[in-house]
């Protein structure tokens, strides 16, 4: 699964709409339909805005070279 998938499967798990997420996370609609479409490209500070409204963290690893 990626990130837009995801996004959308918990966002409709919470029973939230594009526009409810937008409005809590202070982002625009537009940004959400993109991002779910898998057309966005936002910022890790947009990101986090998100995930915090549905309940999840963002969590970063650096991948390490072979």
């Amino acid at each position: 699964m990626n990130i837009a998938d995801i996004m959308k499967q918990r966002r409709q798990e919470l029973k939230i709409s594009q526009s409810d997420l937008a409005e809590m996370a202070c982002v625009g609609i537009a940004t959400i339909k993109d991002i779910e479409r898998g057309a966005g490209n936002p910022s890790l500070k947009m990101m986090e805005k998100i995930a915090d409204v549905l309940g999840m963290e963002i969590d970063i690893h650096i991948k390490k070279n072979s």
